[in-house]
This record gives structure tokens, C-alpha cells and sequence, in this order.
């Protein structure tokens, strides 16, 4: 019987790549999109999660409980906050697509967190040194906020976004020793960023298919 996964997003551009990796590695599966680019304009805003969107986020995901979904993927990082409430209400396993990526991140001492937006660094710092704490590790947790990038990337100017953010990586690239890409948006960079620091570079999105996959993988294996 072919799986449903729902992936909810709050803007455009990271449902064309995590598309490309759901055909790569679950090619069965069949993928809903719920988009709602409002979601990630009103975080901006307001510097934070404000309860409307909270609200709204959470609708999203009955939406995917109801259209059917075996796992729901969370794919913004800057919301994640809003999925451990969530899934005290949805009778459905979601996945926050970057909470594998942490998980990886904590086995180094020095983390750098590369963002575009401070109300996604500081989510993921907060996530980080949570699955620390889980690990029973101390870690040094480094601010890699590349103000403008995003500015840049919204006044269609990606090639800007690119060169700040890479200027970013050489400035902290020191200080650390793991990159961590707190948009998943920026993993198209993650090949660059290892070739200019020559440190490694963790970014979401294939980490969260491949715990998507992970999770439908374990239930086929306990309905056997």
C-alpha cells in the first residue's frame, strides 16, 4: 500500500529540492505539499513565531491527518518550536526536517549555525543545545548570522545572498568545527561552504527525507 507524506511548508522555495530527494528516496511515496508563504512573511515580522501563525500551522497539520498522511514533515526550520506542541494533538508521527541534522551536529564541540534570519538562528541554536543536553554533551555553540542575505535573496538577488553568506562561513569558519545550515533552503550551498572552510557542512533536507523514511520504514517493519 503506497505511504502519504505531507510536507508543510511556509514559503516557496524548498519544495522544488525536497521533491527532487522524496523521487530519489522514497519514489513510492506519495508526497502532499501544503504551502502557505504568509506563514514565513508574519515570523519576519515579528521577529518570532506570533500565535496566529502557531494556530495556523497546527490546522495544517490536521489537514494532513485528515488527507491520509502516515508522516508529516515539518519543513521550516524557524517554526520547529511549534511541533512539540503539536504532537501532543496530532495522532500522527512529525518530523522536524532539521532535528536529524542537530542530532548529527552535537558529536562535534564547536557548532556553528549559519543563518539569513535571526528568528531562525535562534531556533536552531535552542534545538542544538537541546539534543546536547539529550546527548549528554556540552557544546560551544557559534552565531553565524549573515545579515543582508536575506534582504538580498528577496530583492532577487541570489548571487548576493551567496557572497555574504560564504563571507559569513570565512569569518566564523575558525571558531567551529561543523558548519550547521539552519535554512534548508541554503543546502544547494553546502558544497561551496566545504570548499572555502574545509570544514564539514550539515544542512536539512536529505537528513529529514531520510528520517521520514526512517519512521515509514519502522512501522511497515512492526505491521510484519
Amino acid at each position: 500500500m503506497m505511504k502519504t507524506v505531507v510536507a508543510v511548508y511556509t514559503g516557496q522555495g524548498l519544495a522544488d529540492p525536497l521533491k527532487a530527494v522524496f523521487k530519489e528516496l522514497l519514489p513510492d511515496c506519495r508526497l502532499v505539499n501544503i504551502i502557505d508563504d504568509s506563514l514565513i512573511g508574519d515570523v519576519v515580522q515579528a521577529g518570532q513565531v506570533p500565535p496566529g501563525v502557531a494556530r495556523r500551522l497546527i490546522q495544517y497539520f490536521h489537514h494532513g491527518e485528515e488527507i491520509g498522511a502516515d508522516v508529516i514533515l515539518n519543513t521550516c526550520s524557524s517554526v520547529g518550536e511549534v511541533v512539540d506542541d503539536a504532537r501532543r494533538l496530532i495522532g500522527v508521527p512529525i518530523v522536524k526536517i532539521d532535528e536529524s541534522m542537530a542530532a548529527a551536529a552535537v558529536s562535534y564541540d564547536r557548532i556553528a549555525v549559519l543563518a539569513t534570519l535571526p528568528s531562525t538562528l535562534a531556533p536552531t541554536m535552542r534545538l542544538i543545545q537541546k539534543q546536547a543536553e539529550a546527548a549528554g554533551r556540552q557544546v560551544t555553540l557559534v552565531n553565524g548570522l549573515a545579515e543582508g542575505a536575506f534582504d538580498a535573496l528577496v530583492c532577487g538577488k541570489p548571487e548576493e545572498h551567496d557572497r555574504i553568506l560564504l563571507e559569513t562561513a570565512k569569518r566564523i569558519a575558525d571558531k567551529a568545527d561543523v558548519l550547521v545550515l539552519a535554512q534548508g533552503s541554503m543546502a544547494r550551498m553546502e558544497p561551496k561552504l566545504k570548499e572555502t572552510t574545509g570544514k564539514p557542512v550539515l544542512s536539512s533536507p536529505r537528513m529529514g527525507v531520510e528520517a521520514v523514511k526512517a519512521l515509514l520504514e519502522n512501522a511497515e517493519q512492526k505491521q510484519a
